[in-house]
């Protein structure tokens, strides 16, 4: 268990965990869930119109080439119009390491953590549950993605723990969103104390507590607005119905 977060060999992942690797010098973390030699994940719908978007059936060599995977053929697999992919691991790592997401960790690891989005005090269900909900957002999706309410980090905590947040807010579950919503938040606060505290130290100390507060209120194992939502009754609780209905209809009207 690292301060960072927590890097793990392939051999000691198992279906069902929450995986996540690095990206571009730490700045964020891609998250997906490891079904066994695969990995669901969500993103971006693909732009089939441009060339230059990234694949996920494809992975970057050392050289920074772009190789198309010869590994799995389902590998990139997702359905039209929706972000949930199926990946081997290499496709999913890229070039980074591998890293596991803690869950049912102490509040005081939790607020230990230099980074969110590595760990959270929520329990996760059995294996199976959480590879019965990746596994069917894969076939129905995952709603719009936005990277604020509804990333990769969101969609991989959903499956381990299936949580939804009831009300409408900005902020989805995601701990990578809170704490940068966090940190900006304690600098915020912090800049008009400067005046009254005791040279940079205290206002260093009290913006790190600040930032360590406001990450630990919004972790899903802690908020008071969150429920459990079988993952059969996701369309209706985040009223993606109407959204494929009208994306259906639109289809139907462009092929006649």
């Amino acid at each position: 268990m690292g301060v960072l977060s927590n890097r793990v060999e392939r051999a000691q992942i198992k279906a069902g965990d929450h995986i996540y690797s690095w990206r571009a010098a730490y700045t964020y973390s891609h998250h997906g869930v490891y079904v066994g030699n695969k990995v669901v994940h969500f993103t971006r719908e693909q732009d089939t119109s441009s060339n230059t978007n990234t694949s996920f059936g494809s992975f970057r060599s050392s050289s920074g080439t772009q190789l198309e995977c010869m590994t799995f053929p389902d590998c990139g697999f997702r359905q039209p119009n929706s972000g949930v992919v199926l990946s081997c691991l290499d496709c999913f790592l890229g070039s980074g390491s591998l890293y596991c997401f803690e869950y049912g960790v102490p509040a005081s690891v939790f607020l230990a953590k230099v980074r969110g989005g590595t760990c959270t005090t929520a329990e996760s269900d059995p294996p199976e549950t959480v590879i019965h909900r990746a596994m069917y957002l894969l076939q129905n999706g995952f709603g719009n993605y936005d990277v604020f309410r509804n990333n990769c980090e969101d969609f991989a905590l959903y499956c381990k723990t299936g949580l939804l947040i009831v009300e409408n807010t900005s902020m989805g579950r995601s701990g990578q969103a809170s704490s940068l919503v966090g940190a900006k938040l304690a600098a915020l606060v912090s800049s008009p104390l400067k005046l009254f505290m005791a040279g940079p130290v205290g206002v260093a100390t009290f913006t790190a507590g600040m930032y360590c507060v406001s990450r630990y209120a919004t972790d899903i194992g802690v908020r008071k607005d969150v429920i459990k939502v079988a993952v059969e009754d996701m369309a209706v609780n985040l009223g993606w119905t109407e959204e494929v209905i009208d994306e259906k209809e639109a289809s139907e009207g462009e092929a006649s």
